[in-house]
């Protein structure tokens, strides 16, 4: 099967490898329908991603159909469309029993696939600890509906349901990306009093005022200004931190109001510092990490209900065999991209 393969640091190619097969009872094999391509994948590109296996097949969000399951899988079975959590998990630990999957102990615990095990920019993916990581799709949601459920769509719900937004809050987003705007969208479900988006790239900036119109958008020479104008108490009540560069890591907390909640849910290239002695008596909760992707049920019963819809990121579709091309448009943020779908054009 053709499968796109992490070579080395700064190079990946479209290799010709083995179908995946059953290796552990609690496994399941997919056959991918439609994928996609993540900031985290050109991290381990560019070499920022020190887990990342060379040779590995990369790719952590996708879509497909069970082709086969281990003796103990027992919540999806062979023919079920399946939406892929970016996030392996054995379900039996301390930190699984907790909800904090991201954290799993299991060696292919955490984000494994396509970073320390084959992902799903292939024709098909095997799937460990299948019963915690594919969850089936509702009959009324499409594969592009679908897609971005278990990675970054999860990652917007779970910021935002950490954030602990509520009714009368000004929340701020930094980072209009396409997490930051599935971030963006579960925000707001929560209903919060007002939203501020910034962003410093203008075409990102039309796409929030197209699509959300509700929003105020600004940039970020002006947000600090604009926060501590439209928040009640000198500046937001709730920040994410969506964007990963530092400049945004300063804007995070310099925003917050006294005693706000800033999360912080950006990938960054570099360790970032807290000048601690400038924020002293902000009195900042902060809170960090990858996702914990426990939220993938909710998530897809929301877009049957039409109350989630990020079909509109996915703004180019490219074949399977045509990825390099893909991945060229992605990182180059060409044609108004923001999110591409990869099809399987194998006829498998």
């Amino acid at each position: 099967m053709l499968a796109y393969t992490y070579v080395a640091q700064g190079r990946f190619a479209l290799q010709d490898k083995p179908k995946p097969v059953i290796q552990d009872p609690r496994d399941a094999v997919v056959r991918v329908t439609l994928s996609s391509i993540c900031t985290s994948d050109l991290h381990i590109k560019h070499g920022s991603v020190p887990r990342a296996v060379p040779g590995i097949t990369v790719g952590h969000e996708m879509v497909g159909v069970v082709e086969a399951v281990g003796d103990a899988v027992s919540s999806v079975r062979p023919g079920d469309r399946v939406a892929v959590n970016v996030e392996t998990f054995c379900g039996d630990c301390f930190f699984c029993r907790n909800g904090w999957v991201n954290n799993c102990t299991d060696p292919n615990g955490g984000w494994a696939l396509g970073c320390r095990i084959d992902g799903g920019q292939a024709e098909y993916v095997r799937v460990p600890y299948a019963d915690q990581g594919l969850t089936r799709i509702p009959d009324e949601v499409t594969d592009r509906q679908a897609l971005f459920v278990g990675d970054i769509l999860a990652t917007g719900f779970w910021a935002a349901r950490i954030s602990e937004i509520g009714r009368e809050d000004t929340v701020l987003i930094l980072g209009a990306g396409p997490t930051g705007l599935c971030t963006l969208q579960c925000v707001l479900l929560r209903q919060p009093k007002q939203v501020i988006v910034c962003e410093i790239d203008p075409a990102r900036r039309d796409f929030v005022r197209e699509n959300y119109p509700n929003v105020c958008i600004t940039t970020p020479d002006k947000v600090i200004g604009l926060t501590q104008k439209l928040g009640e108490h000198g500046g937001a009540d709730r920040v994410l931190e969506v964007a990963g560069t530092p400049e945004t890591f300063r804007l995070a907390w310099q925003c917050a109001r006294p005693n706000a909640i800033v999360t912080v849910v950006a990938l960054y290239n570099e360790p970032q510092t807290l000048p601690l002695p400038e924020m002293y008596g902000k009195n900042l909760t902060f809170k960090t990490g990858g996702v914990d992707g426990c939220d993938c049920r909710e998530i897809l019963d929301l877009i049957a209900a039409g109350k989630l819809d990020t079909t509109a990121l996915i703004t180019h579709t490219f074949p399977l065999s045509d990825i390099a091309a893909a991945y060229d448009l992605f990182e180059q943020r060409r044609d108004g991209v923001v999110k591409v779908a990869i099809f399987n054009d194998q006829g498998n």
